[in-house]
């Protein structure tokens, strides 16, 4: 038994003449209110907010911003303009963090010399340092000192 595997599923299907259901919807949304604000307002009024019921109509129904439906970018506008923004900028806590950082780096890394071409003899000497570097870091010594920590 063979089924058919749908494809172009990403394209939404015209429903009504040429347009998508969401096309008609914003355009008869659109038609509707420009004639509604005909029918109760004065024509000075109406006009231009007919031409601009009509041109967002339109811009939702038509119009894409960066690969995205307009309705989308409207919509992060509104959320952006109603969340709260808090923009901290702390310099100080910057610069104590690069110095913790930097100390950090300088205190775990070592430089080790490179014995032979062996890369297993390599590897095993490495083993053994940091074996030994961390005896000495348990016993409170400094690295290369016989004197603790104090």
């Amino acid at each position: 038994m063979q089924f058919q595997v749908p494809q172009f599923i990403e394209i939404e299907d015209r429903i009504i003449g040429p347009f998508t259901f969401k096309q008609f919807l914003y355009l008869a949304g659109s038609a509707g209110l420009a004639y509604i604000a005909w029918r109760f307002l004065p024509l000075f009024i109406a006009a231009p907010l007919m031409l601009g019921i009509g041109s967002l109509g339109a811009a939702f129904a038509f119009m894409d911003f960066n690969g995205r439906p307009f309705i989308l970018a409207v919509e992060h506008g509104f959320f952006y303009l109603l969340h709260p923004k808090l923009y901290l900028w702390d310099a100080e806590r910057k610069t104590r963090e690069k110095k913790a950082l930097s100390k950090e780096k300088t205190a775990h890394s070592i430089s080790v010399p490179k014995l032979s071409d062996s890369k297993l003899h390599e590897l095993a000497w490495s083993l053994d340092i940091k074996k030994k570097m961390s005896e000495e870091d348990a016993r409170g010594s400094i690295p290369g000192t016989s004197s603790p920590i104090v």
